[in-house]
């Protein structure tokens, strides 16, 4: 199984491929969509979605994973963010993949075994995860980490339904 977890941002959207066999995980590509900072809102977005696309044409994930968006103090940002998440979740609807979505606390539970893990922490369990990795980025590396808790989550799901079945 390909997963592509994506970690939404308006200036910089990170994405992570990795394949997935059992209970063992490769690297496949990383990286970071840009979008122009003087450029206008729906500007930004077009340009986040064509670099999206691109990636998902390129690696043909099976599935996707998305970080969910918490509320900060500056609702103007938050709405943003939200537009930049929206993106994260249409693209690969759009190429017909199911989409799953995380909290970045369950991201980092499951990928450093701590909720509240620092972003080095994630990094290094990342890494650790998957050796010899060149990560392009910390938004890269958040958004391998959303792949890599896809990959949990699916394992666990496919493992209780032989379990019913």
């Amino acid at each position: 199984m390909r997963v592509i977890g994506i970690d939404p941002g308006l200036r910089n959207l990170g994405w992570g491929v990795i394949d997935v066999d059992g209970v063992r995980m490769r690297h496949v590509g990383n990286g970071i969509c840009h979008s122009t900072a003087s450029a206008d809102l729906a500007t930004r977005l077009l340009e986040l979605h064509r670099q999206l696309t691109d990636v998902l044409a390129r690696f043909a994930p099976h599935t996707a994973a998305v970080e969910q968006t918490f509320v900060n103090k500056d609702a103007v940002a938050t709405l943003k963010l939200g537009s930049a998440r929206g993106i994260a979740l249409l693209v690969p609807a759009q190429a017909g993949l199911e989409v799953g979505e995380y909290a970045p606390n369950a991201v980092k539970k499951a990928v450093v075994g701590v909720g509240k893990a620092a972003k080095e922490q994630v990094d290094h369990m990342v890494r650790m995860q998957l050796p010899g990795v060149t990560i392009e980025g910390p938004d890269a590396a958040d958004a391998l980490a959303i792949a890599i808790c896809h990959a949990f989550h699916s394992q666990t799901a496919r493992r209780a339904a032989k379990v019913v079945g």
